[in-house]
């Protein structure tokens, strides 16, 4: 049978419906149209898409079994590596991971790893309701901090060996970055508690409301009886541009702007903290952060535009997220630069100074380098502007915790193991590597929980 050279599409609410919603673009894969998607797959012996995946799934074979209508066994495969896969199969970038390595690729479209994924894992949610086992207690206590993807899956990988581990989260809700930064639209938060209820049925208990560095600090977890430590929190604070008129009434960080509509329900008429944008919004920058902070805004109904001071070639975001933004009505405005936001005389917006750029020649293999173009500075007016500029690990833990060696700009420092310059304490993810992908952080989670437990059983042999 002749493969078909084009993944299998992914079904979507239409542009005009959904930039008036909250709910799910993309609707997933039905069963027929994954089991034909699967049968794309070459089934390679050397598994180069599985060297890909930052978490190790077994790519391959779980596809096998997809292609064979079992779905609770490809399920279980997956679950074996990945303790989030619902999650992951919604906001991995697959395409620069392990598609990109699909040996399909080389002549045609790689196989839909992402979407298989995520279609094995909402059939098992939808169709199971066994609970999985409980491992058998090794009555050793380990504390994970922060309960995003990074600690999720320490604290998941741990308590399949049978350790008692408590996540520490700073707010009144579990998920981290996957409650508070990832709109409903993209992952439903109903995905999230699903998964951390899973979690929860092995045994890990999480305590929210929590904020370590100020509530407890990592001394006295340790004085508390935990026996090691995971740092999970983070990269949450937000970086601004130090421009004139970021303090203006109408100007958010991408960091408040989506915790105020993914984790407060801003977007909601009833809303208890509701953000008013206006009718013209800015977004400055051009990340996945980005994107979400524009299809936000355009769902509270303002005419929203993304400004970036490369040209759409360099746009760092997921293709799929750049092609959905437009699809709603985005629009996106290029090699340009912001110089100073405009206020009137109660200090609320009203427009934003910008000049033009262009691009140097690039050398010595980095990317061109924007540079300012002489007298062509202009102004675009605005009633709300977003910097989404990157995010950086908060000081609180590092301030508060003696022997933690950190970067200059506040990344803790680690081993290849994830170990910290402080015995018994691991760290991963973004208060690691500074913002990157949710797949990057479940594996640096992933590896330090080898390492903990290889740590612990040493230490009790």
């Amino acid at each position: 049978m002749a493969i078909q050279p084009q993944k299998h599409t992914m079904p979507t609410q239409s542009p005009a419906i959904r930039q008036k919603n909250f709910k799910e673009v993309s609707l997933g894969y039905t069963a027929k149209i994954a089991v034909e998607e699967a049968e794309r797959c070459l089934n390679c012996k050397n598994k180069p898409c599985v060297d890909g995946c930052p978490v190790n799934i077994d790519i391959p074979d779980f596809i096998s079994c997809i292609k064979r209508g079992d779905f609770e066994a490809a399920y279980k495969i997956i679950s074996c590596s990945s303790s989030l896969p619902a999650v992951c199969g919604r906001v991995c970038p697959q395409e620069s991971q392990c598609e990109m390595h699909c040996t399909l690729g080389v002549r045609f479209e790689p196989v839909a790893i992402g979407r298989l994924e995520r279609f094995v894992a909402d059939w098992h949610n939808e169709n199971s309701k066994k609970e999985p086992e409980k491992p058998k207690s090794k009555n050793i206590s380990v504390a994970v901090i922060g309960s995003g993807p990074a600690g999720l899956t320490c604290a998941g990988d741990l308590a399949k060996k049978g350790y008692n581990v408590t996540v520490f989260e700073a707010l009144h809700s579990a998920g981290g970055v996957l409650v508070y930064g990832i709109p409903e639209f993209r992952l439903p938060k109903t995905i999230v508690e699903k998964e951390i209820k899973t979690l929860s049925s092995l045994g890990v208990k999480i305590e929210t409301d929590v904020v370590i560095g100020k509530t407890l600090t990592i001394d006295e977890l340790f004085e508390n009886g935990f026996e090691a430590v995971f740092v999970g929190s983070g990269a949450g604070l937000p970086k601004f541009m130090g421009i004139e008129g970021e303090g203006l009434n109408g100007v958010y960080s991408a960091n408040e702007f989506l915790t105020r509509i993914n984790l407060m329900k801003a977007y909601k008429p009833d809303s208890h903290t509701p953000i008013r944008c206006g009718k013209k919004v800015l977004v400055v920058g051009g990340g996945n952060v980005a994107m979400d902070a524009a299809r936000c805004a355009k769902r509270l109904g303002a005419n929203v535009s993304i400004v970036y001071r490369r040209t759409e070639n360099e746009l760092p975001a997921r293709k799929e997220e750049i092609e959905h933004a437009k699809e709603e009505g985005i629009e996106f405005i290029f090699l340009t630069s912001p110089t100073e936001i405009l206020g009137d005389e109660n200090g609320n917006v009203t427009g934003m100074v910008c000049r033009e750029m262009m691009l140097s020649k690039a050398e010595d293999g980095k990317r061109s380098r924007p540079v300012p173009l002489y007298d062509s500075e202009f102004v675009i007016p605005a009633d709300c502007v977003i910097m989404a500029l990157g995010t950086s690990p908060n000081p609180l833990i590092r301030n508060t915790t003696q022997g933690l060696e950190t970067k200059e700009w506040g990344g803790i420092i680690v081993n290849d193991d994830g170990e910290t310059s402080r015995n018994g304490v691991y760290a991963g993810g973004d208060a690691v590597t500074g913002a990157a992908t949710v797949i990057l952080a479940m594996g640096a989670g992933k590896q330090a929980a080898s390492a903990i437990d290889r740590y612990l059983t040493e230490k009790h042999s």
